[in-house]
Formats: C-alpha cells, sequence, structure tokens
C-alpha cells in the first residue's frame, strides 16, 4: 500500500503541472452537478402541481419544464467541455511520462539496456503507459462529478427530509468498505499481469527480431511453447485481476438497491403517515429523493469500475516510474573537457574491468599506442576483444587504472566529444528510419550531395543505391530490413568516410561484404587510415596483416604484441591462431 502512496504522489506531480485547467474542470463539474440536482426539484414541484388539490397549474408545469430543459441542454454543453479538458489533461501528462521515459532511456548507462529485455523496456513505454493513461481518464471523468454528487445530493436530501437522508448516510458506507477492501488486495494481480505483458512483449520481440534464426534451427515448436507458457501466466493473472476486481461493482450495486429500497419505504411511510397534516410529505418530494438517491449511489457504482481501472493504472505507472527512476549514466565531470582535434595518442595504464565483481574480465592491462598508429586487436571469443572497445567508448568505465587520449583521463572528457571523435563501425549495423543520403550523413547532417556520393563511392556503396527505386532518396525503414548485411554494412562504411574522424572503431566492418567488394574496400580504409589511430578488431587475420601493431589477446589480456612478421617469428599464440585459419582439412 505505501508503494502505491508513493506512485500515487509521483502522478499528482505531473497531473499538477495543468492546475488551471483541472480547476476549470472542477468548475464545469460544480456546474454540471448543481444543475443536475436542481431539475428533480423542478420535476417534483410538477408533479405536485399534477396531483395537487384544485385545478391544475398548466401554466407552472410549463414554466418548470422549460426551466428543466434549459438545465439539461446547458448540463449537456458543460458535460462535453469537461470531457475535453480531461482529455487534453490525461494525453498531456501521457504526452510528459512518456518524454521522460524516453529521454531517460538516452541517458541510462549501456549496462542498463545489456542487462534488460528490449521488448519490456518497449513495453513500459508503450503499454504501460496506455493502461496507466486509460485509468487517468476513467478517474477524472468521474472524480469531481462523483464527489461533488455526493456531497450535493445529501445537502438537497437534508433539505427535504433529514430523517431519510440520515438512512443514506447510515447505509452507503458499507459500499465504500467493500470498494476499498476489495481495491487494495488487487493492486499486486495487476502489478504481476503487466509485469508478465513485459515478459510477453519481449518474447515476441526476440522472436521477430531473431525470425531467421528460430526457423533455421527449427525452433519453431519449442518459440511457440515459451510463448504459450507466458500466454497461458497473463492469461492466469489477467483473469484472477479482473475477476476479484469486478466483484467490486455488483457488490456495490446491491448495495446501493438496498439504499434505494429503504428510501423507497421510509418515504412511502412518512408521507402516509403525514398526510392530512399542515406540513405533509408529498409524492413529488419522495420523487425528488428517490431521485436523489439514484445520483447518490451512481457515484458509488462508477467508483467501483474507477477502482478496477486505477489499480491497473497505478500497476502499469510504477512500472513506468521504476524506469524513470533508474540511474543516470554517472554525468561527466565537472570539469571534464571537450577532446578538440585530437592527435590520437591513446594510452592504458593498469586497466582493470568486469561486468560482475565475482567474475574477473581485464587485468592490469598497459598499451601505448602512438599517433596515426593502426592498431589491430585478435583473439579467441570472449577474450575482451569488443569489452576493450567499450571502454575506449567509454561505454562502460574502468573499474581500476585509466584510459587517456592525448594525455588525458577520459574520464575527465565529456562523453559526447570522445565519442565523436571516433569514427565507429560494427559488425551488427544499424540504419535509422530515413532515406539512404540522410543515414550516410548522420555524422556529417551539413554534408553536400557531392561529399555523400563521394563518401558512398569510396565504401563501393554508390552502385547498389542507384540501382534502387528512388537511389539516394530510398527510404529506409525497419532498420534496413530489406537490404542485404552486407548493403547494410557498406552504407555503414559510407557513413564513417564523409565523417572522416580523428580516430577509428573497425570491429569486423567487412564481415558480411564478399571478398571481391572487401579487398577493395581494404584499400579505402588504407587511405582513409593515414594519420588517424586505428583500432581494428578481427576474425580474419588475414585482413590485418597491414597493421602497425597486433595486440594478441587472451582471457582479458595481451598476452602478445607486435607487427604480423614479428608474432609468426616468435611461434606464439598468433602464429596457431594464424595457420588455423588456413590448414586445408584433408
Amino acid at each position: 500500500m505505501r508503494k502505491s502512496n508513493s506512485t500515487l504522489s509521483k502522478i499528482l506531480k505531473y497531473i499538477g503541472k495543468y492546475k488551471f485547467l483541472m480547476l476549470l474542470s472542477a468548475l464545469l463539474a460544480l456546474v454540471i452537478v448543481a444543475l443536475t440536482l436542481y431539475v428533480p426539484i423542478l420535476i417534483g414541484n410538477s408533479i405536485d402541481l399534477i396531483i395537487g388539490r384544485g385545478e391544475v397549474d398548466f401554466g407552472g408545469i410549463i414554466k418548470n419544464l422549460t426551466a428543466a430543459g434549459i438545465m439539461i441542454l446547458i448540463t449537456a454543453v458543460s458535460q462535453w467541455a469537461m470531457t475535453y479538458l480531461n482529455n487534453k489533461v490525461t494525453y498531456q501528462v501521457v504526452r510528459d511520462m512518456r518524454n521522460d521515459a524516453f529521454e531517460k532511456l538516452e541517458r541510462l548507462p549501456i549496462s542498463y539496456i545489456d542487462s534488460h529485455a528490449k521488448g519490456d523496456v518497449v513495453s513500459r513505454i508503450i503499454s504501460d503507459v496506455d493502461h496507466f493513461a486509460d485509468g487517468l481518464l476513467l478517474g477524472f471523468t468521474h472524480l469531481f462529478t462523483g464527489i461533488l454528487t455526493i456531497v450535493g445530493t445529501l445537502v438537497f436530501m437534508v433539505t427535504i427530509s433529514w430523517k431519510i437522508a440520515l438512512v443514506v448516510v447510515v447505509l452507503t458506507p458499507l459500499s465504500l468498505f467493500i470498494a476499498k477492501f476489495i481495491g487494495t488486495r488487487t493492486h499486486d494481480m495487476f502489478t504481476l499481469r503487466s509485469k508478465t505483458t513485459g515478459e510477453q512483449t519481449a518474447h515476441i520481440d526476440e522472436t521477430v527480431g531473431n525470425q531467421k534464426v528460430v526457423l533455421a534451427f527449427s525452433r519453431e515448436d519449442e518459440s511457440i511453447e515459451a510463448f504459450e507458457e507466458i500466454n497461458a501466466r497473463l492469461e492466469k493473472a489477467s483473469l484472477k485481476a479482473i475477476f476479484f476486481s469486478s466483484l467490486v461493482n455488483p457488490t456495490t450495486r446491491f448495495v446501493n438497491n438496498v439504499v434505494y429500497a429503504a428510501v423507497a419505504l421510509t418515504g412511502a411511510f412518512t408521507a402516509i403517515a403525514t398526510a392530512g397534516s399542515s406540513v405533509p410529505f408529498t409524492v413529488g418530494q419522495l420523487s425528488c429523493l428517490l431521485s436523489y438517491t439514484n445520483q447518490y449511489t451512481k457515484p458509488f457504482n462508477e467508483i467501483s469500475g474507477v477502482v478496477t481501472e486505477f489499480q491497473n493504472a497505478l500497476a502499469s505507472a510504477a512500472r513506468i516510474f521504476e524506469l524513470i527512476e533508474e540511474e543516470d549514466e554517472i554525468p561527466d565531470a565537472p570539469d571534464a573537457s571537450v577532446l578538440t582535434n585530437p592527435n590520437g595518442e591513446v594510452s592504458m595504464k593498469d586497466v582493470s574491468f568486469s561486468y560482475t565483481p565475482e567474475k574477473k574480465l581485464i587485468e592490469n592491462l598497459n598499451l601505448s599506442v602512438k599517433s596515426g598508429s593502426r592498431i589491430a586487436i585478435v583473439g579467441p571469443t570472449g577474450c575482451g576483444k569488443t569489452t576493450l572497445i567499450n571502454l575506449l567508448m567509454r561505454f562502460y568505465d574502468v573499474c581500476g587504472g585509466e584510459i587517456s587520449v592525448d594525455g588525458t583521463d577520459i574520464r575527465k572528457i565529456t562523453r559526447s566529444s570522445l565519442r565523436k571523435n571516433y569514427g565507429m563501425v560494427l559488425q551488427e549495423t544499424w540504419l535509422a528510419s530515413g532515406t539512404v543520403r540522410e543515414n550516410i550523413a548522420m555524422g556529417r547532417p551539413d554534408a553536400t550531395d557531392e561529399e555523400i556520393i563521394s563518401a558512398a563511392k569510396a565504401s563501393h556503396a554508390h552502385g547498389f543505391i542507384k540501382r534502387m527505386k528512388n537511389g539516394y532518396d530510398t527510404v529506409i525503414t525497419g532498420g534496413g530490413e530489406s537490404l542485404s548485411q552486407g548493403q547494410r554494412q557498406l552504407i555503414s562504411i559510407a557513413r564513417i568516410m564523409l565523417a572522416l574522424p580523428p580516430m577509428l572503431i573497425l570491429d569486423e566492418a567487412t564481415s558480411s561484404i564478399d571478398t571481391r567488394t572487401e579487398i577493395k574496400i581494404q584499400e579505402a580504409f588504407s587511405k582513409m587510415m593515414v594519420g588517424r589511430t586505428s583500432f581494428i578488431v578481427a576474425h580474419r587475420l588475414s585482413t590485418i596483416k597491414n597493421a602497425d601493431v597486433i595486440l594478441v589477446m587472451k582471457d582479458g589480456n595481451i598476452i602478445e604484441q607486435g607487427s604480423h612478421t614479428e608474432l609468426l617469428s616468435i611461434n606464439g599464440f598468433y602464429k596457431e591462431l594464424y595457420e588455423s585459419q588456413f590448414k586445408t582439412v584433408k
């Protein structure tokens, strides 16, 4: 319950930005309730004029009904305006929460992204926010009018008959008790439902993103079984939450019907008992009280429905706030400098790093790279090659020691300026939704068409781009799924060739390209790397023969380093790796 209160206070902070609109909505609710409550009085008066003694006062009846009609019309307009305001506030709050969640996503450390299912993160920003919006809108719709109706009807009922009003007051708390009792127990159920929904979204995202792998390994049945298992748990969690929460409405309706019956019986006996007295309790007053009883109990019925959605909204909001309140990436140091036009001298001193404290990865790593050098990094899978790149880019910070560029510890350099000075081509390419031209110009949005085309030619992407339907204006969607892996990689290479940063990181940059094109791109890379410090991660050792220094890594340590010729001459681990790629299987 304490967690729910905490979540509610955070929601109120978001709503607080729109106090003026909420005030207007409250005023409109006051108008709606006041007019709605006055209409039964006019109708009750008309009834008394019809069944009263003497001649029927048609003029008075028409006057009352005309006034009632005008009030009903004003109420309808006010209801429309209030609904509009409530929708506006709801979706502005939802917009703010989504913006905050997405902005948080951009500030989260890479470690968070690596350790959380992407589908679950997407589910929080999309599905959970939608569920929250539904509950919030339903709450706004009934909040002001419900409270004012309950208070207003009681006031009007007391003015007509305080004894009958007392009957209503005594019986209705039972309805509130039932709603609260069930509502507080369904919060955990809705939390489980939201969590399972996120798990399901993650599984779907994983399956869709890797469908070729699923088909290649004939894992369709296993994938379906895993989905069905999650789906069954989601069904169970949803049914349980909805079943228990749905008990609120019928039980409160039962109590409300009891209240109505009690008012009808008490009023009827009062009318009979006071007939002929100087202050009789009239049929019109009874009609008015019954109408008020309906209006009084209606908010309780609506609130019982709100309880279900509100518990769901709170559970969804809690998941959103969990994301929003995650710790940001460690901010740049207050005195961090901006790296501009670096020479590209990179050094590592006693660097140690591990993703988890219990599993050591890199320890006491030392390296000195001169400006303009080509450094190749090789080694078996899991030896720390990609981790080394992550540390150079400050996707992760070292656990011990330091990495410096031009003599400055990179922790004293702003991340943005450090990363802008590296050009990076990864084995796993990423293309944004947009035109081919926009994707190539990502690192230099102000580049001219001639420069973009020149970069595409240098990367040997120009040929296939010109064959596309709209050439450089062809729109890429879905991360470039319509392109081959090799074509996506060529566009990524063109992107770097256009930006030409002072330092380069090539992580299996030509792994998806045919051998003939690879030879040409290697030539283009050779020209591009002149005067630029370059780190090249490669499994195909034939591609890094011309590197100035080859670092051989094993178990997080550099065990050998030197040129290709030097490493072959020492008959060490590098020679084993190199020769293993050229052995002929007989």
